[in-house]
């Protein structure tokens, strides 16, 4: 027991070792001060923040709120007013918030319902709040999100600030190279759905005593949900789509964080998906134990099918995390994301597309840097074909401009379209990246 607490006092001690003007460069300075931010790390009496809400209403909240809400854009919620519609009443608008939170009578509209496609084919749901849902969000995760970013461990990486995916990878390169090859792979089942509302209270009001930031939050919990002729009010989850979601559900799963640390468990968590890395089989089923109790305390569901135990040096035994697969002492682009730049690619290929060659190379080129930057160090096969992929489709389409059918697979077409040709227009090759990635290493 006192070397599980070890580990979790490790944990937090490495989260609170980075210096104040570092560690909160990203907090919104009209809000946190130096005297608040001093009072966080210090830690204020009970360990429970009060008479928060004038910060959330403060017309330097709402108009930093407003700005970021407007930088990021996005469709029109339920009442169809668009960014470009608030902008141009934006003072009145924002007077109006200020003025329902600060009488206690604002009160969140219903959610638009629409839905996304997803890689593997299926439709993902998404909620569209209003603009001015989303100017209160962001301002509640303006005031929020520094009280608890105090308490998260060094184990989470999603929706964090200054952190993401490959931090995350990065954790789980060190942990194979150190031996935790045995490896717990959990997957929580429609997690942002299911989470219950209650225990989400319960745990936000261990650091939030202010009844009516409380009651705001509690008000987009409840939200009604429109999705063309029909309309509910959701039981559990928060709404994807929705701004203050991400903290939400981090929230949520820190009591898991510490759990697994205490435990003395190595985990590697982004937002509702991680690993656990172990050096054996026996530590990672003792891990894998822990989680199935821990998600089935707080109410959630782990899916039977997609958790799994294995040891990813083997074979057939590896795991799949943040778009890549690990397996073999290898690590691979996962088929779903390969499959995903393929109709990318496809997208800004099609044989009737009129554009001419060094338009379409730009269009692609924006899309296979970015999607390099990311799997760069996945295995260098997966490059070389890639490389031939986009080739065969240009030639394909240069063919069809010839109007010549085909699918520019022929000697004829490889001749008349070398590698050096397209490599003249610019189109970014991959494998030549990867190359100068290695060489700079």
């Amino acid at each position: 027991m006192e070397q599980s607490r070890e580990c979790y006092i490790k944990a937090k001690q490495e989260t609170e070792a980075q210096p104040t003007s570092n560690k909160w460069g990203w907090v919104e300075t009209s809000i946190w001060t130096e005297r608040m931010l001093t009072a966080l790390e210090n830690g204020v009496k009970g360990g429970r923040w009060f008479s928060l809400i004038d910060k959330v209403y403060s017309a330097k909240t709402l108009e930093a709120a407003w700005k970021q809400v407007k930088a990021n854009g996005g469709a029109a919620g339920i009442d169809k007013i668009t960014v470009e519609r608030f902008e141009s009443r934006a003072a009145e608008y924002l007077m109006e918030i200020e003025r329902g939170l600060k009488e206690n009578r604002y009160q969140p509209q219903p959610v638009r319902r629409v839905y996304i496609p997803k890689e593997n084919g299926k439709m993902r749901p998404l909620g569209i709040p209003s603009v001015k849902d989303r100017i209160v969000e962001t301002a509640l995760k303006y005031v929020l999100e520094p009280i608890f970013e105090h308490e998260f461990l060094e184990v989470s990486h999603g929706f964090r600030p200054s952190r993401g995916c490959k931090d995350a990878l990065r954790d789980v390169d060190k942990g194979i190279k150190t031996g935790e090859v045995w490896v717990v792979d959990a997957d929580l089942k429609s997690y942002f759905d299911s989470i219950p509302h209650d225990s989400l209270i319960e745990r936000i009001e261990e650091k939030v005593s202010d009844g009516r930031v409380l009651s705001v939050i509690k008000g987009y919990m409840k939200q009604e949900i429109f999705e063309e002729t029909k309309q509910w009010t959701p039981e559990r989850g928060t709404p994807q789509g929705a701004v203050l979601s991400p903290l939400l559900a981090n929230i949520y799963l820190h009591g898991l964080d510490k759990t697994i640390t205490q435990k003395g468990h190595k985990m590697v968590r982004y937002a509702d998906d991680f690993v656990i890395m172990c050096k054996t089989r026996e530590e990672a089923e003792r891990a894998m134990e822990t989680v199935r109790e821990w998600v089935k305390s707080n109410g959630l569901e782990l899916s039977a099918e997609k958790s799994h135990i294995g040891n990813c040096t083997i074979e057939g035994q590896g795991f799949e995390f943040l778009g890549y697969r690990f397996e073999a002492g290898q690590r691979f682009v996962r088929k779903k994301s390969f499959d995903h730049l393929k109709e990318k690619i496809r997208g800004k290929t099609f044989r009737t597309r009129g554009d001419s060659l060094q338009k379409i190379t730009e269009d692609l080129n924006k899309t296979l840097k970015g999607w390099f930057e990311y799997f760069k160090h996945a295995h260098k096969h997966t490059f070389k074909v890639i490389d031939g992929f986009v080739r065969r489709r240009l030639r394909a389409l240069l063919r069809k401009q010839d109007k010549r059918p085909g699918m520019g697979k022929c000697l004829r077409d490889h001749m008349q379209w070398t590698n050096a040709f397209f490599a003249e227009h610019g189109l970014f090759t991959m494998v030549e990246a990867h190359e100068a990635a290695v060489q700079s290493r």
